[in-house]
């Protein structure tokens, strides 16, 4: 009866904070289009218990919804969220325990991220048996701005996608130094994960405004693709000045995993940053030389015949498998699990590049170090 007792007044208790929680965001929700974008805490802590282990290590990941496995839900998110997953390559090459850790917020702007999760959350990378910290962030600066620039009429005004691009330069750097100034000095590696351009099929269209030089409407898709490939080179340029390693999931997500236009590269594989390379050259690549292998990751083509859908029914957030997790208004769940896969042939596991959250749990992971 006593432990019936406390698990009630431990439910009761996470009701309670839940309704405190949601009744500002149901009042943000309901002022409309003009409100500023509500946000959600989504924080897990997933271990993965390996048969046979006693060492255990730590993943920590801090983000917005990509990382946090945001499936439309204010209450759960994905379990094998692409943290997660790394976690479970780490597992199986260290042969121990990973206790995978994320910190994040849903709807959080770079800014955000920075101030209330990287610097006001910096106990969890602090702890010493972190081995591993990776972030993301930028994301929803970019759909700020592209929301905002779509419900405008009259002249074009581009300045709000040129705040979205400084601003993430400004707060990929400072994480970047605030997470060497501050990770426990045993972490082996470092990793940022770049951004897949959502809705890259639904934006091939003309704005309701007009460009103040040529008196004529723009392509949305023409004009996001260069901020974005932006933002995207100096998540990697920094991480190559900064000591981290850079996941391209720009790459890994827009473009098929054979060469379609007969270059003699993987489509995929030639969209990738090259280290050192300048601003110029690969947005040169990006929005000129390549586009024409860009493809929306709705359907991502694994080769000629087979394709898979990286992005869910929102258009923006990555596909996943293998259940969900209490992240949100209840809380976050903290919890373990045997791994899903005990071998990785090639390193990778048997589902790497059939959802959007696996291949991004692979690619983070393909800098893995051999030993923990």
């Amino acid at each position: 009866m006593e432990n019936f007792t406390e698990r009630w007044h431990d439910m009761m208790t996470r009701i309670r904070s839940a309704l405190c929680t949601l009744v500002p965001v149901l009042a943000t929700l309901a002022l409309g289009s003009g409100a500023v974008a509500s946000t959600l805490n989504q924080n897990v802590s997933w271990t993965i218990d390996r048969t046979g282990t006693t060492a255990k290590y730590r993943v920590v990941a801090y983000g917005d919804s990509i990382y946090a496995g945001y499936n439309g839900s204010t209450i759960n998110a994905a379990k094998f969220a692409a943290p997660t997953v790394k976690a479970e390559y780490l597992s199986a090459l260290w042969n121990a325990d990973i206790e995978s850790v994320r910190r994040t917020k849903s709807g959080a702007v770079a800014s955000d991220i920075y101030n209330n999760k990287i610097v006001a959350e910096r106990s969890y990378m602090q702890a010493t048996s972190t081995r591993a910290v990776t972030f993301e962030m930028c994301g929803n600066d970019g759909l700020q701005a592209r929301t905002a620039f779509k419900k405008q009429t009259g002249t074009c005004n581009y300045s709000g996608m040129d705040t979205a691009v400084s601003s993430c330069k400004t707060y990929v750097a400072a994480a970047m130094d605030y997470i060497n100034a501050n990770a426990y000095a045993g972490v082996k590696v470092k990793v940022i994960s770049n951004l897949h351009y959502p809705g890259y099929a639904a934006d091939n269209v003309q704005s309701t405004c007009k460009d103040a030089t040529t008196g004529a409407t723009v392509n949305l898709r023409n004009k996001f693709l260069p901020k974005i490939a932006t933002m995207n080179y100096w998540m990697c340029e920094y991480a190559r000045q900064k000591g981290f390693k850079c996941a391209d999931n720009f790459a890994q997500y827009m473009a098929a995993d054979y060469d379609s236009n007969g270059d003699g590269q993987v489509d995929s594989e030639a969209l990738r940053y090259v280290a050192g390379e300048s601003e110029s050259n690969y947005l040169t690549r990006i929005t000129s030389t390549l586009q024409a292998t860009l493809r929306d990751s709705n359907t991502h083509f694994v080769s000629a015949s087979s394709s898979y859908d990286y992005i869910q029914s929102d258009d923006t957030h990555p596909t996943y498998t293998g259940g969900t997790v209490t992240a949100g208004l209840l809380g976050g769940t903290t919890g373990s699990g045997a791994p899903r896969y005990t071998t990785f042939t090639g390193g990778k596991n048997p589902i790497w590049n059939q959802y959007g959250h696996e291949r991004m749990g692979w690619a983070v992971s393909t800098y893995n170090p051999a030993t923990p």
